[in-house]
């Protein structure tokens, strides 16, 4: 059987809406059953399959997960965005970038796309809209923000590549600062070019700001002084080398815990349960999704695929410049039409090898693969945040999708910088 057959399969089945993971279980013992001599039998993916998660590292994906569900049944995102408008609430484009600063400081805490635009989104969106802002702007303004959620340290795909990949997660974590910030000043200039252009209802955007003012200084620091804290616990444990990011992980998760149930009592005891299981059933189809793609990695290799497509490449594009640009053409095109995590697990050992032979470092292609692909949560047809940002507004995805594409625009434009600038990336690394 032949890899181009293997990728046509699995194109068709993601055409035809078969769960991803089902698809990839399926084409890793394929192989076996079309050639008996192949070595991938259903014993060798089984034992794939179970080797692939019994990982150390692959812990914190879990924990990681159930902090962010925590954090965002105790309100952690009102408190953070309710400072950040005490000091730029009055100026041009002041809340809408509140609400980008937001997005970048909870995606330090949920370490997931979906779960900061839910997170941010449920509380500041209603906001935005009472103060005159166009629903439609509002929910994208939030959607593409979110994606900041996987590039801020910590990140659910930064921990899928490092396991794959082999490339220090802690590493990638240090790495990813830069590009995110890069990326949240991007969103923050058209946000603010929008609301020059647009015009902003001032007088009520002023009564919002004198009524968080009013409150005093002193007061709001010590309400949202408790989620300010957390990203710092978390991102400090794991820089300071006092913890990994699977114990920053568990860390979070305890820290979360206490300060919902004891500082900001926005959880009960009873709370704890449901939570449990809401983070359960998001985890368990990532599990076995991942699961799968790492037996499906498995077959690919011992078939050579990586090898193959490597040769393909290179032997039409020879330089690195002309190799990130496909690889990045490549990887917008996956990001529409495929989530985060089988993305990273299916084609990170093949395109890892590529871009090493071309002189890129793995860490710094992490972070490009990274971003690649959290713009496709807001690009149709996949574009996840879309569906959460639509579920929490009502306005229509193609709406909403039309109304992110400046945004996006911003999000390439760093992509760019990003791709060709590596110091952005390995800076802080080093």
């Amino acid at each position: 059987m032949s890899v181009g057959l293997i990728f046509i399969i699995f194109a068709i089945g993601m055409a035809v809406s078969v769960p991803i993971g089902v698809v990839l279980g399926l084409l890793a013992v394929l192989p076996n059953l079309f050639d008996p001599t192949f070595p991938a039998n259903a014993q060798l993916v089984l034992r794939s399959m179970l080797g692939g998660v019994d990982s150390f590292p692959i812990l914190a994906l879990p924990m990681f997960i159930l902090s962010g569900i925590i954090m965002a049944r105790g309100g952690v995102s009102k408190k953070l965005f309710d400072v950040f408008s005490f000091f730029i609430g009055n100026k041009t484009a002041g809340l809408p970038i509140a609400v980008i600063v937001t997005c970048l400081f909870y995606g330090a805490i949920s370490g997931s796309g979906p779960a900061t635009t839910a997170a941010v989104g449920s509380m500041t969106i209603p906001i935005l809209v009472s103060l005159g802002y166009d629903k439609v702007f509002s929910t994208a303004l939030v959607a593409v923000a979110g994606g900041l959620g996987v590039i801020i340290p910590p990140s659910i795909p930064f921990i899928l590549y490092g396991m794959t990949s082999g490339a220090s997660v802690g590493k990638l974590f240090i790495g990813g600062v830069l590009p995110g910030l890069l990326i949240g000043a991007c969103l923050m200039v058209y946000a603010y070019y929008y609301c020059r252009t647009r015009g902003e209802d001032k007088e009520k955007l002023q009564a919002h700001y004198h009524a968080i003012k009013s409150q005093g200084f002193l007061k709001v620091f010590k309400d949202s002084f408790w989620a300010l804290l957390t990203p710092v616990i978390i991102l400090g444990s794991i820089y300071s080398g006092v913890a990994s990011p699977t114990e920053a992980a568990t860390i979070s998760v305890v820290y979360s815990l206490v300060i919902s149930l004891f500082a900001y009592k926005t959880m009960k005891f009873k709370d704890i349960i449901p939570v449990f299981k809401e983070s359960i059933a998001t985890y368990a189809p990532l599990l076995f999704i991942l699961a799968a793609a790492v037996a499906f990695a498995r077959v690919l290799t011992l078939m050579q695929a990586p090898q193959q497509v490597a040769a393909a490449i290179t032997s039409v594009f020879t330089t690195k410049l002309s190799v990130l640009i496909v690889i990045n053409v490549l990887l917008l095109f996956v990001g529409m039409v495929m989530d985060t995590g089988p993305a990273i697990l299916i084609l990170t050992p093949i395109l890892v090898p590529i871009v090493t032979a071309v002189g890129v470092d793995p860490v710094h292609f992490g972070i490009v693969m990274v971003v690649n692909l959290a713009i496709g949560f807001v690009t149709p047809p996949v574009g996840i945040n879309l569906f959460v940002g639509s579920s929490l507004t009502g306005v229509p995805v193609v709406e909403i999708a039309k109304k992110a594409m400046p945004f996006i625009y911003a999000f390439l434009i760093a992509l760019v910088a990003i791709t060709f600038i590596p110091e952005i990336t390995l800076l802080l690394t080093r």
